[in-house]
């Protein structure tokens, strides 16, 4: 994450949704190619045909030139998409220098042409799905998330749908729900069966993909508020709930895509997408290498990118004891698989992700309490004491699940002033040890974690 970014990100918990304009952090992300999905839904995004921005920007509609709330709805969400949103700018990525720069060294033609940028950086329905006022070069607009407009659009109009109906019957998708969102958003920044990028993109200059998803949506500029038509409409549920789920789902991408034949590699090497970026790609003179027991790896090894394995282990272990037995032994085993030969890779690999996918079903309908938080944050900080989170990737994941847990606690009047001003101070300390990949230094990442801990009170 870059160090601006961070810093907004540390600040978000403290303010009101709907004041973060150009933050969403990876809208010039790909995504990983990885195939599964888990918590599996009857919805997509793209199923029926796609009529474009212009349909949803009237003023009367989602068009207003300011807050003109009408049954709970602002009307000036098409503005702050456009404005605020780099979601609106994600075609124009592909016109700039960076995006001719990576076209060219892929020798793809232009990016705008290109089926694997276009997937990413843009609602790329096929043309038989576009309406006539559908453009591609309005990057990832209204339909990219909520669906393609072509059933739901009228009853929605006509305000006597509700909501539940409109995704039931109509093909709205369920943005509202944390299985659904994460499926949506993962798709793109981190990876599906239909979303593409591998270790060659990033050679070429593709940026490194980092996501979380409920940091991500806190940061998002909103264009809706939470009130108690909201609630009447829609599921409101925890941050720290998406984060969890968020863990779940990434981790069973990740390995589906590991566990799939056609990322095995035509090479000496296996795709190199799937591991971590900072097990090799750091300054020799930087000695940032330090034992971790789970693993069982010594120095120079590089291994998958477990920075969800890491999170959904801490959560299990709370939210679900039992599965996490199995989860624990699975990690370990593909570790083993990958560095040393012991076992078949893809094999445990698809096991790891049926884990990961039975334990975000379990995820997605528990309510969090305030001693599941309080354990998983304790639990979540001594990652980074053990030395499972001494991978910037994994202090990343680290970062953000305090962001999450701190701020639906806060949410929820469970802090009192002065502790949630304590926390945020060691959660600032946090962002500060990851500002820069390069400069990243794992003692003092820990260091900022057991500030967090020392400010968290006693259950």
């Amino acid at each position: 994450m870059s160090e601006l970014n961070l810093q907004r990100a540390g600040k978000s918990m403290s303010q009101p949704r709907g004041r973060y304009s150009l933050l969403l952090l990876v809208v010039l992300f790909l995504s990983l190619a990885h195939a599964g999905q888990a918590q599996t839904t009857s919805v997509t995004a793209t199923a029926d045909v796609h009529l474009g921005v212009a349909t949803c920007a009237g003023g009367p509609c989602h068009g207003a030139a300011s807050t003109a709330k009408k049954n709970g709805v602002l009307q000036n969400e098409y503005l702050t998409w456009q404005v605020h949103d780099k979601h609106a700018r994600a075609y124009s990525v592909l016109e700039g220098d960076v995006g001719k720069r990576i076209a060219a060294n892929l020798g793809i033609g232009p990016a705008t042409e290109a089926k694997q940028c276009l997937d990413c950086h843009a609602d790329n329905v096929p043309a038989e799905a576009r309406g006539v006022q559908f453009k591609i070069s309005d990057g990832v607009g209204c339909e990219a998330c909520h669906g393609g407009a072509q059933r739901w659009l009228g009853p929605h109009v006509s305000g006597h749908v509700d909501h539940a109906a409109l995704v039931k019957d109509d093909g709205l998708y369920p943005t509202d729900l944390p299985a659904d969102r994460a499926k949506l958003c993962l798709g793109c920044h981190l990876g599906d069966e239909t979303h593409v990028i591998t270790h060659k993109i990033m050679g070429a200059g593709h940026p490194r993909l980092s996501f979380e998803l409920q940091t991500f949506s806190q940061i998002q500029p909103a264009h809706y508020v939470i009130d108690d038509i909201y609630r009447k409409r829609k599921t409101v549920s925890q941050g720290v709930q998406f984060w969890a789920v968020g863990q779940a789902m990434g981790l069973e991408k990740l390995v589906s895509g590991i566990a799939a034949d056609k990322h095995q590699g035509n090479g000496v090497f296996p795709e190199l997408v799937f591991f971590d970026c900072q097990a090799c790609h750091h300054p020799m003179s930087n000695l940032r290498w330090q034992k971790r027991a789970s693993t069982g790896l010594g120095p120079g090894i590089p291994h998958f990118n477990d920075a969800n394995a890491i999170m959904l282990r801490t959560i299990a272990a709370r939210v679900a004891p039992e599965m996490s037995k199995s989860l624990d032994s699975d990690i370990h085993a593909l570790h083993l698989a990958l560095s040393a030969g012991e076992g078949n890779p893809a094999e445990i690999a698809k096991r790891l992700g049926a884990t990961a996918h039975q334990i975000g079903g379990v995820l997605a309908v528990h309510d969090f309490t305030k001693a599941d938080m309080h354990e998983m944050l304790l639990a979540v900080a001594k990652s980074s004491t053990n030395g499972d989170a001494s991978d910037y990737a994994a202090a990343e994941q680290v970062t953000m699940a305090f962001a999450s847990i701190i701020y639906t606690l806060n949410s929820a009047g469970d802090l009192d002033a002065a502790t949630y001003a304590a926390l945020k101070g060691g959660l600032n300390q946090c962002y500060g040890a990851i500002q820069k990949e390069d400069s990243y230094d794992p003692v003092k990442f820990a260091a900022a974690a057991k500030a967090v801990t020392q400010a968290m009170p006693s259950s």
